[in-house]
């Protein structure tokens, strides 16, 4: 039996995908550095008829692999400096993606290590380079574990931040109370 999530749960609904995914564990094995993981305890959706999703205007190079089958990797660069690691969803040809905006990383000292999304990916050593590669193959550098390794933990649901465009959807899930979630807000 396999250890990590595989395509049918990636390509779903987004808005169903994302919430999913709190407390399960992303495992980064970049082959010229060590193995990092963490517990993903915030999350965002973005959905083709999102003015804010990069794909709301159409098919470009930039957001190409959201157009793609699900559980591949979108990766992208902010603000001159930030990388961004999001799960596409949904089926082949309709786009949408999860944001992961935050970890958890056990036995770490500094429980906000991976508290927002440039940080997470910087924690994980994640760049450019590791845009659209397959996370549901076994052999995949990224992946997320089928377990939830969370128990009895309460979600917040609550509308997206960082963003221009339709910040009214209640699209950002976080896991309550939780100290490494980058911003408490409901």
């Amino acid at each position: 039996m396999t250890r990590f999530l595989k395509r049918p749960f990636f390509e779903r609904d987004t808005l169903t995908v994302a919430p999913e995914l709190l407390g399960r564990e992303i495992i980064f094995n970049n082959t010229k550095l060590k193995k990092k993981k963490g517990v993903i305890v915030e999350v965002e959706a973005y959905t083709k008829d999102d003015p804010a999703c990069h794909a709301s205007k159409g098919l470009t190079k930039r957001n190409e692999p959201m157009f793609g089958p699900g559980g591949y990797s979108y990766i992208y660069f902010i603000y001159g400096m930030y990388f961004c690691l999001n799960f596409v969803t949904e089926v082949n040809g309709v786009p949408g993606a999860v944001l992961i905006r935050a970890l958890e990383v056990s036995g770490n000292e500094d429980e906000r290590i991976a508290s927002g999304p440039g940080k997470l990916c910087m924690y994980l050593n994640i760049t450019k380079d590791y845009n659209k590669i397959d996370c549901c193959r076994e052999d995949s550098p990224l992946v997320i574990t089928k377990t939830n390794l969370l128990k009895d933990f309460s979600i917040v649901q609550t509308k997206r931040v960082g963003i221009s465009h339709a910040k009214e959807h209640p699209w950002r899930w976080y896991v309550e109370d939780n100290k490494s979630v980058s911003k408490l807000i409901r």
